[in-house]
C-alpha cells in the first residue's frame, strides 16, 4: 500500500469507497459563527456520529485533540479568504502541503471559483499544489465552484458549468472533487461520469429541514457521488452526531430517505 492510499483509507470508508466529509475551516472567511465557536467540541461530536474527516485550517488542526489518533481524518484547507475582502471568490494559500504533513494532515484540499477574475492564480495555485501533493503522497481535494464576474448567482448550480468545475479538477490532478449538487440526480448523474475521479456534493447554504438534506444526498448517490462534504448543515444543526449518523446511513448503507431520518431517533428532530 502507498502512502497516498493509506490517507485515503483514512478520509474514505475501504469497504465502500465513499466519504463523509464535515467541513469547518469557515472561521477564516465568517470567523466563529454558532457550530464552531467551540470547535472543539464539535469536531468531537461529528467524529461520534461516523464522519469520515474534517476539513479545518492550520491553526485548528495543531490545536485540537481530536486529530492524531483513529476518531477521524484530517484534511486540512490550504485556501483562505475572508468575507470582509474587496472579492471574497479570491482565494489565496495561506498553507502549504508540507505545513499540513507536519501537522499529520491526511489530505489537503484547494479551493477554485471558475469565472473569477482572479481564476488565473486559483488554477496555478491548483495545478502546483498537486504537484507538491502527489510528491508527498498526500490526497489532493479540489473545491471547485462557478463563483465570479463571468457567472451569474443563479448559474452556480448549472449542469454544463458543474461538469466543467468537476472534469477541471480531474485534469488538474486532484484526487477528490468537490462541487455544488445540481438539483437532480439526472442532472448530477453527467456531472459524475464526466470526471475521472471521485465527485462528491457540497452541502450549500443552511437548509430548512432535515428531509431536504437527506434528500439531497440521497440524489447525489442516486447519481454515482463517492459522498458529501456538508458543513453548516452538520455543525449548526442541533445534534451534530445524529444528523451525521443519518448522512452516513445514507453514504456507506444506501439507505433511503426515510429509512435515514429514523437514525434521527428523536421525533421532535424529525422536521417533515
Amino acid at each position: 500500500m502507498t502512502g497516498k492510499e493509506h490517507r485515503l483509507g483514512r478520509i474514505m470508508n475501504q469497504k465502500t469507497g465513499r466519504t463523509v466529509i464535515v467541513p469547518m475551516d469557515h472561521g477564516v472567511s465568517v470567523g466563529p459563527i454558532q457550530g464552531i465557536a467551540d470547535i472543539h467540541q464539535t469536531v468531537g461530536r461529528v467524529a461520534g456520529g461516523g464522519a469520515n474527516a474534517v476539513v479545518v485550517h492550520k491553526g485548528i488542526a495543531a490545536r485540537c485533540r481530536w486529530f492524531g489518533g483513529d476518531d477521524i481524518g484530517l484534511i486540512v484547507h490550504l485556501s483562505g479568504s475572508t468575507s470582509l475582502s474587496e472579492d471574497p471568490n479570491a482565494k489565496i494559500l495561506v498553507c502549504t502541503v508540507e505545513e499540513a504533513i507536519k501537522l499529520g494532515a491526511d489530505a489537503v484540499s484547494v479551493h477554485v471559483n471558475i469565472g473569477n477574475r482572479h481564476e488565473e492564480r486559483m488554477l496555478t495555485d491548483l495545478s502546483t499544489t498537486a504537484q507538491t501533493a502527489s510528491e508527498w503522497g498526500v490526497p489532493l481535494m479540489a473545491m471547485i465552484y462557478a463563483r465570479g464576474e463571468r457567472v451569474r448567482v443563479r448559474d452556480e448550480y448549472d449542469p454544463a458549468l458543474l461538469c466543467h468545475a468537476a472534469r477541471l479538477g480531474a485534469e488538474l490532478g486532484a484526487d477528490i472533487v468537490k462541487v455544488p449538487y445540481t438539483g437532480s440526480a439526472e442532472t448530477f448523474r453527467a456531472v459524475v461520469e464526466g470526471c475521472q475521479v471521485p465527485v462528491i456534493i457540497a452541502g450549500g447554504p443552511r437548509m430548512d429541514t432535515d428531509r431536504a438534506v437527506l434528500e439531497m444526498v440521497r440524489g447525489a448517490m442516486d447519481a454515482g457521488a463517492a459522498g458529501t462534504s456538508i458543513g453548516r448543515n452538520v455543525f449548526q444543526h442541533r445534534d451534530p452526531s445524529r444528523i451525521v449518523r443519518a448522512l452516513c446511513r445514507v453514504v456507506h448503507e444506501d439507505a433511503g430517505t426515510e429509512e435515514a431520518m429514523g437514525s434521527l431517533e428523536d421525533p421532535a428532530m424529525r422536521v417533515a
